[in-house]
């Protein structure tokens, strides 16, 4: 049985979330869709090492927040996938990254999407988890919506390629 520090539900989400990979490597699962090992470790733009990320997998699959199955296209592959758990996280992950887009030090190309959930509002959320949902547990979402995800994608990659002001001089 697990050893919890109280029932308070702010402490119990701590828990299971607040150490320094868990969210990182479940936003890199929400908005960039890596759903393999090999993917989440060298498209890590904070560098996760092997091991923690393997450490990291263990344990949120041990929370429910991320399953794991074979991969059919591969035999030696896994899949990840999120969780409803993990996906109704989508709000959560949207006030944090418009607390850090206000008060830290920001990279404009990370940050746009953090800017368009936060002007999206609860509307985009829920599309974005509708999205998700199809994503990693194969509920169709509700026909003729644009993809979120694409949206989001669409701006980051808009802002990699914009050249940066103090190359123009």
């Amino acid at each position: 049985m697990d050893e919890r520090r109280s029932g308070c539900p702010i402490n119990l989400a701590v828990e299971v979330l607040g150490d320094k990979w868990s969210l990182v490597v479940i936003r890199d699962m929400m908005f960039g869709n890596r759903r393999h090992f090999r993917e989440l470790l060298q498209n890590s733009e904070e560098g996760i090492a092997s091991n923690i990320l393997a450490a990291r997998l263990q344990h949120l699959t041990d929370q429910g927040l991320v399953t794991r199955a074979p991969d059919p296209g591969h035999k030696q592959k896994v899949i990840y996938s999120l969780t409803e758990p993990a996906i109704q996280l989508v709000p959560v992950i949207a006030h944090l990254g418009a607390w850090g887009r206000r008060h830290l030090p920001v990279t404009r190309e990370l940050a746009v999407r953090a800017e368009l959930l936060e002007r999206g509002g609860p509307q985009l959320w829920e599309e974005f988890m509708d999205e998700l949902r199809e994503q990693h547990l194969g509920v169709p979402r509700p026909a003729g919506r644009e993809s979120v995800f694409a949206r989001l994608r669409a701006a980051y990659e808009a802002e990699l390629a914009r050249v940066p002001e103090e190359q123009l001089d």
